[in-house]
């Protein structure tokens, strides 16, 4: 996603800093410019959880400007990201990674924007989705959505960054769940058709969750037993309730945000008018009410 491209880029803020003449970290001595390779160490950054001498990040200099494949780093040594800069901007190719080594995002970053072919994944190592960008960063053409076990979930074409034409939607088993027509970004829900699905589905969207962890279950507020309690503290898997007992949000969260699944609304009246559904931490349709009565 874009915000995390930009939290990569806010790191590779440039430090002066000495270096020796052995041919890594070289500082002209004649103009006072950074040449050929640098590697800078928490003792310069100075960034919280990383040890004192932990490599920060690295690449090369030519005039004092970064150029080339620059590369961060998490505080466990793996690799944050890694982006190609020319004469100190970020320009070309560009990879985010995940705290585990798995990639996140990559694409092709100029001017403040992805443009081109764009891939963001799942935190399994599947694919999240495959976009296209324009040289403007509006998506445009084909867009694929996939669910995590790698199943296509939602494909169809954009212009000018606005859904265009007839999307599919399918479930988690392969099976055509809808035909969408979009008019400018528009839904025509008079040219929308639904479908069952044709094959069981079988989907586990339960975090993985290490064999040592407590066992706390979420108590339904319906159910008038005295149950042990997870406390909510927004990261993991949740099925949320409002004052009047109601389920408000169902799914996977990440830093108390919705990541993967469907919010709830009401209105005044306590009646159930729309289900949000989310994946990837993005808003991508309403599911049908009638599926969830």
């Amino acid at each position: 996603m874009i915000r995390s491209l930009y939290i990569c880029l806010f790191s590779f803020n440039i430090l002066m800093a000495g270096g020796d003449q052995s041919g890594e970290n070289y500082t002209d001595p004649a103009t006072g410019w950074k040449q050929g390779h640098w590697v800078y160490t928490n003792e310069v950054k100075k960034l919280p959880n990383f040890a004192p001498t932990a490599k920060v990040e690295e690449g090369n200099y030519a005039d004092n400007k970064k150029t080339g494949i620059w590369i961060s780093y998490f505080p466990n040594g793996q690799k944050k990201s890694e982006i190609t800069f020319d004469a100190n901007r970020a320009k070309g190719y560009a990879k985010v990674y995940f705290e585990d080594g798995k990639v996140m995002e990559e694409g092709n970053w100029e001017n403040n924007r992805w443009t081109g072919d764009y891939k963001m994944y799942h935190p399994n190592g599947k694919l999240s989705y495959e976009f296209k960008y324009s040289n403007t960063g509006k998506r445009e053409g084909s867009q694929t959505y996939f669910h995590e076990n790698g199943e296509v979930m939602m494909k169809g074409d954009m212009k000018d960054g606005k859904e265009a034409g007839t999307w599919e939607e399918r479930y988690e088993n392969g099976d055509l769940k809808a035909k969408k027509s979009f008019n400018n970004g528009s839904l025509d829900v008079t040219k929308t058709e639904t479908y069952a699905p044709k094959k069981p589905l079988v989907v586990d969207n339960t975090p993985d969750i290490p064999k040592d962890a407590p066992k706390a279950p979420v108590v339904n507020p319906k159910d008038n037993v005295s149950k042990e309690v997870k406390i909510f503290d927004g990261e993991g898997q949740y099925k949320l309730f409002n004052m009047n007992r109601q389920i408000s949000k169902d799914g996977f969260f990440k830093k108390y945000k919705l990541i993967d699944g469907k919010d709830y609304v009401y209105n005044k009246d306590g009646i159930l008018v729309q289900i949000a559904v989310y994946k990837g931490g993005f808003y991508i349709g309403d599911a049908p009410i009638e599926e969830n009565k």
